[in-house]
C-alpha cells in the first residue's frame, strides 16, 4: 500500500482530470468531522484509479447510523463506514463532558452499544457496497484495574463489536477492514490526536488517517486476483537439489530442517483449494520430478499441480508453455524461485509476470512472502468453477476440434440463467477478470454491478456449461436491454476455458429468441486482448468490425451466418419478463 503525506495527497487530488473521465463517488459515513481523512480517501482513490475523478461525500457529524441510512438511499452508492467507540456510546468518547462512567453504569453502556450496533447493522443492509472498519482508537481509561489488565466490561464491549463485524462480513457487498493489517501499518500508540479531537472533532493523527484511508480504498476496491502460480522445485518446493540427493532425500519437514518448504507447500495447497492454478517450472530431470511428486508425504496434492515443466531449457520457455496450457496472460501469473538469476531471466522475457524470490535461507522473510501472496491472490469468495478449473485443464488434450460431429459427441448442455441474484458473485467476477472474449474490456465496481441488477430495464444472462468431460460451471455473462425491437448488449464475456464449443453462438441465439429481437447492437470496443470477439464479429459481418462504434446487425443476418448448434439448451427465465419488457 502506498503511503502518503498530506502534501503528496493534495498533489494527487489536484492533478487534472480529462473531460469525460470515469467518475467514482464514495460516501463516507463516520461520526466525526472527516477533515484530513476525506483528503486521504480521495487521494488513495485517485491513486487506485489513475485518470478518474473521485468525489467524497460525507454524512452528518455525530450521526453514524443516520448517515448510513441516508447514504443507502443513493442507488449503487459505494460507501466506507468507520465505527469508533464514541459512535456506540458518547460516554466512551473524549468529547463527552459527563464524567467517566462508573461501574454501576457498565451494564447500561453495554446495552447501548448493542442497540447502536443493531441499528448500524440494519443500515448496512440497505447499502450496496461498503467497507467497514471497527474501532481503531483505544477505549478511554474506564476500567477499574491497572492498564495491564483487561476488565470483563472492556472484553464484553470488544466481543459485541467482534460479533457484529463477523456477522456483517458474511453479507454480499460488505467487507471488513483487517485490524491485523491496520496494526502493521499504523501501530496503536500513533493513532490518536487528542489535540485535534478536542479542537476540531477529528480524532486521527495524519499517519493513521493515511493508513486507514489506504486500507479502506483497498478493501472497497480490491485488485483483480492473480490466477496462477508457477513455482521452482529445488530449494523452493522442497529442500535439496533433486539430481544430487535423490528423491528420498529431498525434504520439507521440521525434522529435516526444511519447515520453510513445508509451510510453502501448505500455502500452495491452500491456494489450489481456492482455485489458483499451480504449475512447476524446474531445471531438472522430468522423471525424477514426477517421482518426487509421487511421494505420499507431499503437503500439496500432486493432482493440483499442472502442468509440470521439468527440463534443462530456460525457465522463461517453460513459463511460456505453461501460460499457453493455461490460456491466460502473463499479468495474471506469479513466478516463485529461490534464484535471483532465474527470476531476472523470466522477468526479462515476461515483464508482466510478478516474480517473487523464495527466501530459502531467510525463514523470517517467509512470513512477508506469504503476506504478499495473500494480497496477490486474495478474492472475495471461492466459486465452484475455481475448484474444477484444474480438472478441466487436465481433460483437455490440446486445442478442441471444432467439427460438427465432434461437438455433437461432446453431449454438451448449455444452461442460460436470467435471474438477477446479488449473491451470485461469479457473474461479477467473470466480467472483471475475462479478457480474450470480452466485448469491450469494461470493468465494473461492485456498486455499479448491484445498481445494474436493481435496474428492471437491464437483463443479465449467466451461462453454464457441461459435457461428457465434466462441468465447466458458469463460463459466460451478458448484460444489456431491449428497446424498440433491438437487443443491446453492453457487456459480454466468455471464459477462455469454453472456447471452440460455440457457446457464444448459443448465447446470442437464445438472447435473440427470448427477447424477440429484430436487431442486435453490440457495444464493441477493440483492444489488444479481445481478438476472439473481433473474429466472432467478422464471421457474422463477413468483414472486420471497424473502429470503436457499436456493431449492429439484423437477427436475419446473424441466423444466416450462425453455425450448427449441437448442444442441449436449458433456459431459466426467472426475471427475464421484467428485464426485456422496456
Amino acid at each position: 500500500m502506498q503511503r502518503l503525506t498530506l502534501a503528496k495527497a493534495l498533489d494527487l487530488i489536484n492533478q487534472p482530470v480529462a473531460e469525460g473521465a470515469p467518475h467514482k463517488a464514495i460516501f463516507l459515513a463516520c461520526g466525526f468531522t472527516p477533515l484530513h481523512l476525506a483528503t486521504f480517501l480521495k487521494a488513495h482513490g485517485r491513486a487506485r484509479f489513475p485518470g478518474s475523478s473521485v468525489e467524497i461525500e460525507s454524512g452528518l457529524f455525530d450521526d453514524l447510523a443516520g448517515s448510513l441510512e441516508r447514504g443507502a438511499a443513493q442507488a449503487g452508492a459505494e460507501c466506507v463506514a468507520l465505527i469508533e467507540w464514541a459512535d456506540l456510546d458518547a460516554r466512551l468518547g473524549l468529547r463527552h463532558a459527563g464524567g467517566w462512567p462508573a461501574p454501576s453504569l457498565f451494564p447500561d453502556i453495554e446495552r447501548e452499544v448493542a442497540s447502536r450496533l443493531e441499528r448500524i447493522s440494519a443500515a448496512l443492509g440497505q447499502t450496496a457496497v461498503v467497507a467497514v472498519a471497527g474501532p481503531t482508537l483505544p477505549l478511554p481509561p474506564v476500567g477499574i484495574t491497572g492498564c495491564a489488565q483487561d476488565t470483563a466490561f472492556e472484553l464484553r464491549l470488544r466481543s459485541l463489536v467482534d460479533e457484529f463485524l463477523a456477522e456483517v462480513a458474511t453479507r454480499p457487498g460488505i467487507r471488513v477492514v483487517s485490524q491485523q493489517e491496520l496494526a502493521l501499518v499504523s501501530p496503536l500508540p500513533g493513532r490518536l490526536d487528542l489535540r485535534l479531537t478536542l479542537a476540531a472533532g477529528f480524532p486521527y493523527t495524519l499517519p493513521h488517517a493515511d493508513a486507514l484511508a489506504g486500507l479502506l480504498i483497498e478493501t472497497l476496491y480490491p485488485g483483480e486476483p492473480k490466477k496462477g502460480l508457477i513455482t521452482d522445485a529445488d530449494d523452493t518446493l522442497w529442500l535439496g537439489i533433486l539430481g544430487e540427493v535423490g528423491v528420498e532425500n529431498i525434504a520439507w519437514s521440521l525434522e529435516k530442517h526444511a519447515q520453510p518448504q513445508g509451510l510453502y507447500q501448505q500455502f500452495l495447497g491452500a491456494l489450489a483449494e481456492r482455485g489458483v492454478l499451480t504449475a512447476i517450472a524446474s531445471k531438472n530431470d522430468a522423471a525424477l520430478v514426477q517421482s518426487a511428486l509421487a511421494r505420499n508425504d507431499l503437503l500439496v496434492p500432486a493432482s493440483a499441480i499442472f502442468p509440470v515443466e521439468a527440463n534443462w531449457g530456460p525457465k522463461s520457455a517453460s513459463v511460456g508453455r505453461i501460460l499457453q496450457a493455461w490460456n491466460i496472460g502473463p499479468k495474471d501469473v506469479v513466478f516463485v524461485d529461490d534464484s535471483p538469476m532465474e527470476l531476472a531471466e523470466v522477468s526479462a522475457a515476461y515483464p508482466d509476470v510478478t516474480c517473487l524470490r523464495f527466501p530459502a535461507k531467510d525463514p523470517q522473510a517467509l512470513w512477508d512472502l506469504f503476506q504478499q501472496m495473500r494480497r496477490l491472490f486474495g478474492r472475495q469468495q471461492i466459486q465452484e468453477e475455481d475448484r474444477i478449473r484444474v480438472a478441466s485443464l487436465r481433460s483437455d488434450a490440446g486445442p478442441l476440434p471444432t467439427g460438427d460431429d465432434f461437438l455433437e459427441r461432446l453431449q454438451g448442455k448449455v444452461v442460460i440463467d436470467f435471474s438477477k441474484d446479488p449473491a451470485n458473485t461469479r457473474s461479477f467476477e467473470l466480467v472483471n477478470k475475462t479478457n480474450q472474449f470480452n466485448l469491450n474490456g469494461r470493468r465494473w465496481t461492485q456498486g455499479e454491478w448491484l445498481a445494474m441488477l436493481n435496474d428492471p430495464q437491464q437483463f443479465v444472462a449467466t451461462v453454464s456449461y457441461e459435457d461428457k468431460f465434466g462441468p465447466l460451471g458458469k463460463i459466460a455473462v451478458a448484460t444489456g436491454r431491449v428497446k424498440d425491437g433491438a437487443l443491446s448488449i453492453d457487456t459480454w464475456v466468455l471464459s477462455c476455458r469454453a472456447f471452440s464449443r460455440r457457446i457464444e453462438h448459443h448465447t446470442l441465439t437464445r438472447l435473440i429468441a427470448h427477447c424477440s429481437a429484430e436487431r442486435v447492437v453490440l457495444d464493441y470496443h477493440p483492444n489488444a486482448r479481445n481478438g476472439p470477439v473481433r473474429d466472432f464479429l467478422e464471421q457474422i459481418l463477413e468483414s472486420p468490425p471497424s473502429g470503436n462504434s457499436p456493431v449492429e446487425f439484423t437477427a436475419v443476418l446473424y441466423a444466416a451466418h450462425c453455425p450448427a448448434l449441437p448442444h442441449a439448451v436449458v433456459v431459466n427465465e426467472v426475471g427475464i419478463g421484467e428485464a426485456v419488457a422496456s
